[in-house]
């Protein structure tokens, strides 16, 4: 079957993606031009990055802390397409969020897509969290950074739904993905569900 390859949700309802805030939230050293991430910023120039002030270092409450002066900055539902350690990122903002107020408003849902293993970094303990929202892991199965059935077990620990994505390495730039239509589907698909009852 064959995929169009311009302007992927094109053919989705945009008004189902201008009643969210859209956060970018990229892994070590950023998302270059060619990252999914980036062409989608390219593709809708609505969405955001959240700007780590060191991308070389993953430091999970610095970058966490970071994420959540973004949130702050509005109150609008807010949806996060995070990457890698940006995956982990956002269930550390949404664990302090929660803790702080009960909720982990206004995160409406999360789209985590090559979350890096917890256990490679040390930070188990800080995103061993069930995140109060809809989200989504999406794994690889050669994905150098953590494995899918880890993927598939960190997905059950955050109560995410989790989907295989066959052999895509870690779902990044030197995957080959272009603008990644398949992940823009699923970002919709995604927003469906925050649309209703969690």
């Amino acid at each position: 079957m064959n995929q169009p390859s311009l302007h992927p949700v094109a053919a989705a309802p945009s008004s189902r993606l201008s009643a969210y805030r859209v956060l970018v939230a990229p892994g070590l050293h950023g998302s270059g031009p060619e990252h999914w991430q980036s062409r989608w910023q390219r593709l809708y120039p609505a969405f955001e990055r959240v700007e780590q002030a060191d991308w070389s270092q993953a430091d999970l409450p610095r970058w966490s802390q970071r994420l959540g002066e973004v949130l702050a900055q509005q109150a609008r539902p807010t949806v996060i397409v995070a990457h890698s350690f940006g995956c982990l990122t956002t269930v550390h903002r949404a664990a302090a969020l929660q803790a702080q107020s009960g909720a982990a408003a206004p995160i409406a849902a999360a789209l985590l897509v090559a979350p890096a293993d917890p256990e490679k970094f040390g930070v188990a303990a800080g995103v061993s969290h069930r995140l109060p929202f809809p989200a989504l892991v999406v794994g690889s199965e050669d994905d150098p950074w953590m494995s899918a059935p880890r993927a598939r077990q960190w997905a059950a620990t955050w109560g995410a739904d989790f989907l295989g994505a066959g052999a895509l390495g870690h779902i990044n730039a030197d995957s080959g993905l272009g603008d990644w239509i398949d992940g823009q589907r699923l970002l919709l698909g995604l927003l469906e569900r925050a649309d209703g009852p969690v």
